[in-house]
């Protein structure tokens, strides 16, 4: 039914754009395994956790955060629930992640750092706790480094680049991609000399001096 209240905006002809993510749930076989590992190598902060209610089901679930741009923590960014046992996935095989699509199902997680020295001490923090590189990328955007949890999550680790840097052309910046080293101290050079990527400009039009 229409709305006729003069005071109550019409709907907008198109969807608004949404900020962003703003969280992720992931099934793990292992709570306190993936605990760990969000909290000791990935540096969020537990916030909460699902409490048990007589005569209802409820899954083993936590809640955690990390920091909004005012240094604050959220109500939650990421939830993990512990898949149960009985189900027979607990012991299944975990394969590597890989960017290519495989089954249905999450591809990866991008979780990005406050700026570039924040980003820098973090992949060295990663790098020194063993974890693999699956993938070091400078994208147009970002420059990333994708690893993988305890349960095969893909995760990006990423910083953005400054906005003058990408926004006249999203569609190359986002079709860039330079493959870096995965092991070693060459994994963690991370250089400031980013391509800028500018729309070619538009045609002259016929008639027009």
């Amino acid at each position: 039914m229409a709305n006729d209240d003069p005071h109550v905006p019409a709907p907008p002809t198109h969807a608004r754009p949404p900020r962003g993510i703003n969280h992720v749930v992931l099934n793990v076989r292992d709570l306190e395994v993936s605990h760990r590992f969000w909290t000791e190598i990935m540096g969020f902060r537990c916030v909460a956790e699902l409490k048990p209610i007589p005569g209802r089901q409820r899954p083993k679930m936590r809640f955690y955060s990390g920091l909004d741009a005012q240094g604050e923590v959220t109500h939650h960014d990421l939830a993990l629930a512990e898949v149960p046992q009985a189900d027979g996935s607990a012991g299944a095989h975990r394969e590597p992640w890989d960017m290519q699509p495989r089954r249905v199902g999450l591809n990866h997680v991008a979780i990005a750092w406050p700026d570039r020295e924040s980003w820098l001490k973090q992949v060295a923090f990663l790098q020194r706790r063993r974890v693999p590189f699956h993938r070091r990328v400078n994208h147009g955007m970002t420059h990333s480094v994708y690893i993988s949890d305890p349960d095969g999550y893909g995760i990006e680790v990423l910083y953005e680049l400054p906005r003058e840097v990408w926004e006249r052309d999203i569609d190359a910046a986002q079709n860039y991609v330079e493959l870096l080293p995965t092991d070693g101290e060459e994994s963690l050079v991370d250089r400031t000399d980013n391509p800028v990527f500018d729309a070619p400009a538009a045609p002259p039009v016929a008639g027009r001096a």
